[in-house]
């Protein structure tokens, strides 16, 4: 066995010196050679030996680089990494280690201590949306880098708290759509979720978010503050109602004056509001999806059986809805309808709304 062995290291040092003469004998290495004595004659003479150790060189940094320094495979997608004020380093590294975002804490600890220190580390939510190297990723927590980008986004009128939570929860890294909920449920803020286009930062939780849209209300409406004094309503019940005619109206604030107008004079007639647009909130619902039994069902937010507002808002209504809840049209119309495709009919009587129904709806 062992002469085998000397055998084979023999072959494998003969054919290793066939292929460095075949090397060093080629017109090409040659003439690199020459070229490098003339610069000096130390490069000339040991040419092959400083290519070798170059290519070493490149190996052993290339296999680092794959095993330890590049970024994870796969990076995990929208990646918020926390660094707690006081953590220690090997705290800090094993926490981006543990969540995918460096190959190895023992490199990320060495190139901080590198690039500045333990002490240069600044706490706070680090975001990456995409793959970093684990030189960049210590450059980021020595400057403070945390790059956090604002997302935009939009939420329209009309949209009730629950649909808000699922738009919020896919652009949020730390939004929690129940918490999110139950804190709206819990302190009847449905209604003042003012809708509009917001820019929040990925760290964002569910409670600053509903802060910041309540403080948009509160700016937004109180232009309107005289008026809804004047109307000699209630905010609350302002908002209500808002709600409903942001559902029932048509998108003219002139349609949903007119609206407001009629459920209003409903209220005073001590009739049913008999609205669908609750029954969404309640059930999911829809005019076309109501079933009778729906319609029987007593439950707080059944117009038909009860009279009066429902006990919360349905929707979180825009300013043209909350204006028509103020201003309403005095007409004399007590009953409404819309078509699929949005158009307004209105009727005097209940046998005016019935042939309405069969011209536009049946």
């Amino acid at each position: 066995m062992k002469e085998k062995i000397i055998k084979f290291r023999q072959i494998l040092s003969e054919r290793a010196e066939i292929i460095r003469l075949k090397i060093a004998t080629h017109p090409q290495i040659i003439m690199w050679r020459l070229r490098l004595f003339g610069v000096h004659p130390f490069l000339g003479s040991h040419f092959l030996k400083i290519v070798g150790i170059a290519a070493l060189v490149l190996f052993f940094y290339s296999c680092i680089y794959v095993l330890a320094w590049r970024s994870p495979r796969p990076f995990p997608e929208q990646a918020l990494v926390s660094v707690e004020r006081g953590a220690s380093l090997s705290q800090i590294a094993s926490s981006f280690e543990e969540q995918g975002v460096v190959l190895s804490s023992f490199w990320l600890k060495a190139f901080i201590v590198l690039w500045g220190g333990e002490k240069n580390v600044i706490a706070g939510d680090y975001y990456f949306p995409n793959a970093v190297s684990v030189f960049s990723v210590a450059k980021m927590l020595n400057k403070g880098d945390f790059g956090l980008i604002a997302r935009r986004v939009t939420i329209f009128e009309g949209t009730s708290s629950v649909e808000m939570a699922e738009i919020l929860q896919k652009e949020l890294l730390r939004f929690d759509s129940k918490d999110f909920v139950n804190e709206v449920v819990n302190n009847n803020y449905e209604g003042y979720l003012f809708p509009d286009t917001y820019f929040f930062m990925p760290n964002t939780n569910s409670s600053d978010v509903i802060l910041m849209m309540r403080e948009n209300f509160t700016r937004q409406t109180k232009q309107y503050e005289a008026d809804v004094l004047k109307f000699e309503k209630p905010l609350d019940q302002v908002v209500i109602m808002a709600s409903i005619i942001e559902d029932e109206a048509g998108k003219t604030l002139e349609t949903k004056r007119i609206v407001s107008g009629i459920l209003w004079k409903r209220l005073r007639l001590d009739m049913p509001l008999q609205v669908d647009a609750p029954f969404i909130y309640y059930n999911g619902k829809n005019s076309y999806t109501l079933t009778k039994e729906d319609l029987s069902d007593d439950h707080e937010y059944n117009t038909y059986k009860n009279k009066g507002l429902p006990p919360t808002a349905i929707t979180n209504p825009g300013l043209d809805s909350i204006r028509a809840a103020i201003t309403p049209t005095n007409t004399e119309y007590l009953y409404f309808l819309s078509d699929k495709s949005g158009n307004m009919y209105y009727a005097k009587n209940f046998e005016g709304h019935k042939r309405n129904r069969e011209l536009y709806l049946e």
